[in-house]
């Protein structure tokens, strides 16, 4: 088990601090839902989890083979609904790999980023939307 303590800080605004390395994140509401914006929201909190735990299940699958991912890029769209409640309705990861698209280990990174656990933990009623480009 991994503890995370959140510390209520005021004015909507929360620090997150990771038990067993100390570092600390803050989170804000968004603008458009009463808050400041001046860091993540926990909903992007969740976006960024996607892409990263993406990234870095690729990234055990390739040092396992000997393949260089440096220089990949994630990013990922978040999506608001427009009805209550409030909630994430579709997360975009756009993939910029930076091997070839024929490279003969190609469908082994696709499935680690879909085998990864964050997107397992993705409520089905999250769209998920994948866009692969690769060098």
């Amino acid at each position: 088990m991994i503890e995370i303590k959140i510390d209520y800080e005021g004015k909507l605004r929360c620090s997150v601090t990771h038990g067993p390395s100390g570092n600390v994140v803050a989170t804000d509401a968004p603008v458009d839902n009463n808050g400041r914006g001046e860091a993540f929201s926990p909903t992007d909190l969740l976006a960024a989890s996607l892409g990263s735990c993406m990234a870095t299940v690729m990234g055990i699958v390739a040092q396992r083979k000997e393949i260089s991912l440096e220089g990949m890029k994630v990013t990922v769209g978040k999506h608001m609904s427009d009805d209550t409640p409030r909630r994430i309705s579709r997360l975009d990861v756009t993939i910029h790999m930076p091997v070839e698209e024929g490279h003969p280990e190609r469908k082994a990174l696709e499935g680690a980023a879909l085998g990864c656990p964050v997107h397992h933990s993705i409520h089905p009623a999250i769209e998920v939307v994948l866009s692969w480009h690769w060098s």
